[in-house]
């Protein structure tokens, strides 16, 4: 008899955000809001699977920003920084609400939630979140995958594959830095496939990736059993692809869970809630409110009115949430064994940040449905793309078509009247970066050699996906174009100082003091 399959992937990604230029910037509590919020509680729901004997198994990319910026001891003392300056403003909520009684329940669980925080990140993870993500791939629940260097978006730099290449195998290569290991799989940035990226992925020995469903869909010839089995590519990788059905029932506020009325809302924080003067010790010198985390409303509808948020309704919906997902999955692959003569597979990813940052209960929902897949329903398996192609034969082979996920499928987000301005400045950049790459190519001397690398790093991080990103959705576009003008400008002054034979010494190390990312970084590949 067939069996069926689910297996949840998470995207875990910031972009790189370390500001060593300054004493606090507002764009790094990002990944610090992120620890919070998400990668503790994420770790906390994992380990204690794994203590209680839950036999489970989830996909995760952890992104070589995401890495990088998990690892460096400015941004690993930063967030004790932060995480202690929350501890000390949920103590002071605990006083000014001790004659509101429900705000006061809410406010001790703040500071429970934050005190667990410092204590599992320094006394037991000794800082090292990504060890603490290792050991559980090597208990066997979660298989870490890769992406993009820097989450470039592959199909705008078709043009230049030495940059397609640098990305994939710089990722590869840390990812061994990182775990010690190769991924078997990667999450491509955006899910942004044009064709050839597989000969790269091959050539990196990465045997799988995912796809939005009409990147599947649309492949020639069309795959035989839909999105529920995987393809292999002419050059080898399989490809996998997104349910939709299953992904919006948790991600869409508006159609998903996360909107119910009974989960926390995450707009209404006392940050912008509570004065100034009040809130100044706990703000940065500039005084800009922001985000503390601290959030006492729940979503209650439409209405600036909202409601205090009770954690026990909150609870009860991420149960009942739970068990409809697993229910909705249960009969989705019932019927998918009932029409296919093979096992099917249905592939859920997410962006990890969802769960814990933007829905709060997202953690504890993720934890009560794994363990209701588990115990409560036989009709599908958690598993991982790897172990099933491990277990299964592949029968299809396909050329996948152009896709994305973002809107409309393809690539406006990231090609827009808003951003397009940056693509001759990136395509200039890596142009110039493969003709320094090759004319440099044997043993250049040790300042040659570092400005190489540096000159790479600049590259890289100047064609990050998010800031075209967050200049098409108008969130941070400011900083977006910052970051890109002042990437390309690092750039332009470190090529002409290579054309003309004249290191500035002064300004290389200060470029590699402030992007400092990748230190081992190959820049031969661009050659």
């Amino acid at each position: 008899m067939s069996k069926g399959y689910l297996a949840l992937i998470l995207h875990a990604h910031l972009p790189y955000v370390r500001h060593p230029e300054y004493e606090e910037f507002l764009e790094e509590d990002w990944l610090y809001e992120a620890i919070t919020e998400t990668y503790i509680p994420l770790l906390q729901v994992f380990g204690k699977l794994v203590e209680d004997g839950v036999n489970f198994r989830v996909a995760m990319s952890l992104t070589p920003p995401l890495c990088s910026m998990l690892r460096d001891p400015l941004l690993q003392d930063r967030y004790v920084r932060y995480i202690e300056r929350a501890i000390r403003l949920a103590e002071q909520e605990r006083e000014r609400t001790r004659d509101q009684p429900r705000l006061h329940e809410l406010a001790g669980m703040y500071l429970g939630r934050f005190t667990e925080c410092r204590r599992l990140y320094i006394d037991v993870w000794k800082r090292d979140l990504l060890s603490a993500f290792a050991a559980l791939q090597r208990q066997g629940v979660l298989e870490i995958i890769t992406c993009g260097a820097t989450h470039g978006f592959l199909p705008l730099m078709q043009s230049f594959p030495e940059s397609v290449r640098a990305q994939i195998f710089i990722a590869r290569d840390y990812h061994r830095e990182c775990f010690g290991m190769d991924p078997s799989g990667i999450w491509l940035p955006e899910c942004g496939y044009a064709s050839g990226v597989e000969d790269v992925l091959r050539e990196a020995n990465i045997r799988w990736f995912v796809l939005d469903s009409h990147g599947l869909m649309f492949g020639n010839p069309r795959p035989r059993y839909a999105i529920y089995a995987p393809c292999y590519t002419p050059s080898g990788p399989a490809v996998f692809s997104r349910d939709r059905d299953s992904s919006r029932q948790v991600w869409s506020a508006e159609e998903g869970y996360p909107g119910d009325p009974a989960y926390r809302d995450f707009y209404r924080d006392i940050g912008f809630d509570l004065s100034q003067q009040y809130l100044k010790p706990f703000l940065a010198a500039d005084g800009v409110r922001k985000f503390t985390g601290i959030k006492y409303h729940r979503i209650t509808g439409r209405t600036h009115d909202k409601d205090l948020y009770n954690r026990g309704w909150a609870m009860g919906a991420a149960d009942a949430h739970a068990g409809n997902f697993m229910f909705n999955r249960m009969k989705q692959i019932e019927h998918l064994r009932r029409t296919i003569n093979i096992d099917p597979i249905v592939v859920s990813p997410f962006d990890a940040e969802l769960f814990g940052h933007w829905w709060f209960e997202g953690p504890e929902f993720l934890n009560l449905f794994i363990r209701k897949a588990v115990y409560d329903q036989q009709e599908f398996e958690l598993t991982t793309p790897t172990r099933y192609l491990a277990e299964h034969i592949t029968l299809q082979m396909i050329v996948p078509s152009a896709s994305s996920w973002g809107h409309k499928g393809y690539w406006e987000v990231w090609l827009d009247e808003s951003n397009s301005w940056i693509y001759p400045h990136l395509h200039t950049a890596a142009r110039r970066m493969t003709e320094m790459a090759r004319a440099h190519a044997v043993d250049p001397p040790g300042q040659i050699d570092r400005a190489l690398r540096q000159l790479a790093r600049e590259l890289l991080l100047a064609q990050s996906s998010d800031w075209a990103f967050l200049m098409k959705t108008g969130t941070a576009s400011g900083y977006a174009k910052k970051r890109t003008t002042d990437h390309i400008l690092r750039f332009t002054r470190l090529y002409e100082q290579l054309n003309a034979g004249r290191i500035d010494e002064e300004f290389l190390k200060n470029c590699e003091w402030r992007d400092n990312i990748f230190p081992n970084l190959n820049w031969r590949y661009y050659a």
